[in-house]
């Protein structure tokens, strides 16, 4: 599975302790983050970390873009609670999360119900719909 990692900067923290309980899991899965969160969980966990631009230059939306072209399976994106905080690259994200189906966990409880299911294998449907999937690429041979 692709996930991707989004978290504030007042949740960093938060993300990198929610990764830390779950390493064993996503350390099974291709993980993808905007640049400082990205290294901010590989620095507190060791896991494998592709990193984007910082998310206040674009790295949200080229999440949102693979999101849009199928390529993304999961997303946790652990958003500042601020009355006042709020982008428009947040929501274009949470927009085309739910236009294509895809899983997203913006608290804590979310995304441990959400990891939880990805290790049950509640998610292996996404292999069907993601034309990048192991079992797509090997039906097309």
């Amino acid at each position: 599975m692709y996930i991707a990692i989004i978290a504030s900067d007042n949740k960093k923290e938060l993300m990198a302790q929610f990764c830390i309980a779950y390493q064993g899991i996503l350390s099974k899965h291709s993980i993808c983050a905007t640049d400082s969160t990205g290294r901010y969980i590989a620095d507190a966990t060791g896991l494998d970390i592709e990193t984007m631009m910082p998310g206040s230059e674009g790295g949200t939306e080229q999440i949102t873009s693979r999101i849009s072209y199928n390529e993304i399976d999961l997303v946790f994106y652990f958003r500042s609670t601020d009355s006042d905080f709020g982008t428009d690259a947040g929501n274009d994200l949470l927009r085309l999360c739910d236009v294509y189906n895809v899983p997203i966990a913006t608290n804590l409880a979310t995304a441990e119900v959400l990891v939880t299911a990805l290790e049950a294998g509640s998610f292996d449907w996404r292999e069907f719909v993601n034309p990048r999937s192991e079992y797509n690429l090997k039906k097309k041979k």
